[in-house]
């Protein structure tokens, strides 16, 4: 078996009359809009972005420093963004998995797994301090082998994941299946340290605490000039400005403020829908009864968990880029990749045919060449970006909000010494060389699916030069 390469009537049927919104976005408890800035006002620190990284940056500031002005501006709703639109996987993960950690700091890996359990441990006793209502639970993640030939790798996975001191579990086809009966699965490897969690919610919730501790949050305000000003940075809103000391640039996928940045990052569409919530008799025949977050081994992989109203999330597969970063949010609606992914779900769980969609999203998420954070600071050490996440972003986001804190108070640690903090990826090269990469990088990944792996010699290039793109 292989995975459909085109929707079906049946698939097509199942996606036809959804919600075209992302399902976390789409419900009453979702908090009104706090006001724009309208006034010229002076803060301490100034954060650009109210997705998860600027959220983190104003409660970590705000619980470090108590007392500290704090003022966070959102272009649009807080959790408007990837943050609003993910699956809800919080993972220990900081380098965007194990292998992608280990082919860049080999060296630094051991480290790199212990901060990101502390850093996970660290999430789940904030969300319990601040009283954080997101539903999170350690569930842990099930990695699927969808073929025999990814499952021959698995066993290495596993001795990989132990030499640098993460546990994961290794379980044959047979053992896999009776987690998850699905016939998708050739074998899997069992991940503990993935928290599942309701990401609006968690959004939400952080803001409200962040305002507990005294921050000030202000949406529909967007920044469209940052500069200095003798010692401090001024950001300048189509109603008002601030003043501040400094500054965390939290902007994910939109265009940098740091204009010698954009060409780190590049804007990429990722789609997902969510089902009807599941009747009892067809959650059981799934034998998902561990709740645990699914995803598969390849490069093109989805993602697929349960929600607390028992309906799939099932996202991933394509991650399309549109030629000069076009952020177009026409691009927000593709029947044909709803379409796909509706087939694709029930190539995996067959016994959910006739089930339907309730909601169907796209959005932009920001990637780099290394597929994980890094950081710059600018504006003579006054202002620090974070950003490059390249998904995996609700846990990692919290160590990246962590060192730019520490980068803009200037502390030398554990942390800010680190290679993967002190370097940077490799830049995208301009229009059209980049849009042309980007797309024989993904026509080269199909076709190693259907080689069972084999790389080729565009893919090898790309993987000995330290450039990549995926899902």
């Amino acid at each position: 078996m292989t995975w459909a390469c085109e929707p079906t009537e049946r698939s097509r049927a199942m996606v036809a009359g959804a919600s075209p919104e992302p399902y976390w976005l789409d419900r009453p408890e979702r908090p009104a809009p706090r006001p724009r800035l309208a006034a010229d006002v002076e803060a301490d620190l100034l954060i650009v972005g109210g997705g998860f990284t600027g959220l983190w940056s104003a409660v970590q500031a705000a619980e470090r420093h108590p007392g500290l002005r704090i003022v966070l501006l959102e272009r649009d709703r807080i959790a408007e963004h990837a943050t609003g639109r993910n699956g809800g996987f919080c993972s220990a993960s900081i380098t965007h998995g194990l292998g992608n950690g280990l082919a860049r700091w080999p060296d630094e890996m051991p480290t790199l797994v212990r901060l990101g359990k502390k850093t996970l441990d660290e999430i789940e006793a904030t969300i319990e301090r601040l009283g954080i209502a997101s539903n999170a639970g350690r569930t842990g993640e099930l990695d699927i082998a969808n073929f025999d030939w990814q499952a021959v790798e698995l066993a290495g996975v596993v001795d990989d994941a132990a030499a640098v001191g993460q546990k994961l579990d290794l379980l044959s086809a047979e053992a896999a299946r009776a987690r998850v009966d699905s016939p998708m699965i050739a074998g899997a490897t069992f991940d503990p340290d993935v928290i599942m969690l309701d990401p609006a919610r968690l959004a939400w919730g952080l803001a409200a605490a962040a305002e507990r501790l005294g921050v000030t949050i202000h949406e529909h305000t967007e920044v469209g000039r940052l500069r200095s000003v003798g010692e401090k940075v001024v950001a300048t809103t189509g109603y008002g400005s601030v003043t501040a000391a400094k500054a965390v640039l939290a902007t994910s996928a939109s265009p940098s403020l740091v204009r010698r940045l954009r060409m780190f990052t590049v804007p990429v569409w990722d789609y997902a829908i969510m089902t009807e919530p599941l009747s009892g008799e067809q959650l059981a025949s799934l034998g998902w009864a561990g709740r645990e977050g699914l995803a598969d081994n390849g490069p093109r992989f989805h993602y697929f968990r349960l929600t607390a109203d028992n309906r799939i999330l099932f996202g991933g597969w394509d991650a399309l880029y549109h030629f000069g970063s076009d952020a177009d949010r026409r691009h927000e609606f593709e029947p044909a990749e709803f379409a796909l992914l509706a087939e694709h779900l029930l190539q995996f769980f067959p016994q959910l045919e006739g089930i339907k969609a309730s909601h169907t999203w796209g959005g932009l998420i920001d990637t780099c060449s290394r597929f994980s954070a890094f950081w710059d600071t600018s504006h003579k050490g006054r202002v620090v970006t974070v950003t490059g996440f390249t998904g995996l972003g609700v846990g990692a986001s919290h160590f990246g909000a962590a060192v730019a804190l520490d980068l803009l108070d200037g502390v030398r640690n554990e942390r800010t010494e680190l290679k993967m903090v002190k370097s940077k990826p490799i830049p995208f090269p301009p229009e059209p060389a980049r849009w042309i990469g980007v797309n024989i990088t993904r026509h080269q990944i199909a076709r190693s699916e259907r080689r069972q792996g084999k790389r080729g010699l565009w893919l090898t290039i790309m993987d000995k030069t330290g450039l990549g793109f995926d899902s």
